[in-house]
């Protein structure tokens, strides 16, 4: 019985690595997304403030 036990558990610690590996996965696509859309966003107010000519970030320039 104790080998079994020990399969088990081993069976069980291999499926939270993989959960965790998958996890961490999704959190670095979430990541590189979130860095695509702060340069999306980055860009289109700079188009704004070019188009509006108003200092709309408050960085001091306008576009």
């Amino acid at each position: 019985m104790g080998i079994f036990w020990d399969l088990y558990q081993q069976s069980q610690l291999e499926e939270q690595r993989g959960k965790s590996e998958s996890l961490e996965d999704r959190v670095e696509l979430l990541e590189e997304e979130l860095t695509k859309t702060r340069e999306l966003l980055y860009k289109t107010l700079h188009v704004l403030e070019e188009h509006v000519n108003i200092d709309i970030d408050g960085d001091g320039e306008k576009g």
